[in-house]
């Protein structure tokens, strides 16, 4: 293919695929609702509700401003060969086969980080402030903005120089080395993460003894699940948004909770949120995620071996020679079709899941319990509960507020 027609059809990709988020966030918009809905009237007062349809407001604009100066920039970028320019300014200090893609990215993703600062700072000491979410001080901002470029120049750049050198010495099979080499990583990370991760931003502490923690215990045993590590995590650092999760898997799994969720809901209500997330351990969501997403893995980078030494991948992006960092830039942009589609399904997938991990937890613990956490949680966090249908079809991982409730509804009967 000329290379000229592949630099039009990228650019044609990212314009679709922004004026496409556009329009979903337009619709959404569109359907905020003027009245609270008669089932969430116990937890959104009027007032409070209307506090919500402005906090979407502002994130809604926010929103499209932000994503509008990332595609101009982007644009402006690929229109003055950027990737072109950075690789030459690179090659001045290296031309190392394995030095060179690592300094490459290392420079996109220090500039990715600085041109996104402004924006990450007005999101949470302006828009988060003023509704009263954020609890981020300056300083635990600034260090998780260090810990998380190191953190990725360590992992990204372990993991570029692993995929790299497979590329280097087993040629056009390489792709099914890294695959191999990304997939015990991801199985590494999915069972390590709280432990070895999660500690490096905030601390957890173990869930002390008493009526809650007996509540628990009594409740997974029902569960049918061994129950040893129930911590609390200090999310108040940072937010007043409430949450809980499972990760992990043998003797690694562990269920977090925030330490505001124990401040918003009563006993009950945490006991029936825990049960949902023993729910997804139970049901093996957590294993048929992690199987997913190294066969989605597998399937990108057969595609990537196909076609990154395509020359025209290259030149489209502004330079001559087949270069597997340039063409792995292209092939990204070429490909974020089909991941859309293929991310679609897993979205899919996760709302299913968490019908499911619902009536798990509607039969293992109190189902009116659940339904108050879930209206609760959803109305501190002013969560929008009339989404459009196709915006939660294409966006939402987990399913809307209102149709759990009816769901469980459906599970009590």
């Amino acid at each position: 293919m000329d290379h000229t027609i592949l630099f039009y059809i990228i650019i044609a990709i990212l314009l679709i695929d922004t004026l496409w988020g556009w329009l979903l966030e337009e619709m959404n918009r569109r359907s905020w609702a003027h009245k609270v809905p008669q089932r969430l009237t116990d937890v959104y007062p009027q007032e409070k509700f209307e506090k919500q349809k402005q906090y979407r407001k502002v994130n809604h604009r926010f929103g499209k401003i932000s994503s509008t100066f990332s595609l101009v920039v982007l644009l402006v970028f690929l229109w003055f060969n950027g990737f072109a320019v950075v690789d030459d300014l690179v090659m001045k200090v290296t031309n190392h086969w394995l030095w060179r893609p690592l300094f490459f990215f290392g420079v996109i993703g220090i500039a990715s980080s600085l041109i996104g600062l402004p924006f990450s700072v007005y999101q949470t000491f302006v828009i988060e402030e003023k509704f009263g979410f954020n609890k981020t001080t300056p300083k635990v901002f600034v260090l998780d903005q260090i810990k998380g470029l190191l953190l990725g120049a360590v992992i990204g750049g372990l993991l570029l120089a692993l995929v790299v050198w497979f590329y280097q010495v087993a040629g056009e099979w390489f792709w099914l080395y890294a695959w191999g080499g990304l997939s015990l990583f991801m199985i590494f990370f999915s069972k390590f993460y709280t432990t070895l991760i999660l500690p490096l931003f905030n601390k957890q502490t173990p869930l002390e003894e008493g009526e809650l923690r007996t509540a628990i215990e009594n409740m997974s045993k029902r569960a049918g699940f061994t129950l040893d590590n129930v911590y609390v995590m200090d999310g108040s650092k940072r937010s007043t948004k409430a949450n809980a999760f499972f990760s992990g898997f043998g003797k690694n799994k562990r269920i977090v909770l925030f330490d505001t969720l124990i401040n918003d809901l009563e006993k009950d209500e945490i006991v029936a949120v825990l049960a949902h997330e023993i729910g997804h351990f139970r049901l093996k969501h957590i294993i048929w995620s992690t199987v997913l997403g190294v066969l989605q893995t597998g399937l990108t980078l057969f595609l990537l071996g196909w076609f990154v030494n395509e020359p025209a991948l290259s030149q489209a992006l502004g330079v001559e020679e087949p270069v597997f960092h340039i063409g792995l830039i292209g092939f990204g942009i070429l490909y974020s079709p089909v991941s859309g589609i293929l991310g679609l399904g897993m979205t899919i997938f996760s709302r299913k899941n968490e019908y499911q991990a619902d009536a798990f937890a509607g039969e293992h613990a109190k189902p009116e319990a659940l339904q108050s956490a879930l209206k609760k949680i959803s109305a501190n966090a002013l969560s929008n509960p009339t989404p459009h249908p196709w915006f939660v079809f294409f966006n939402y991982s987990h399913p809307p507020l209102l149709k759990r409730l009816e769901a469980l509804d459906e599970a009590k009967r």
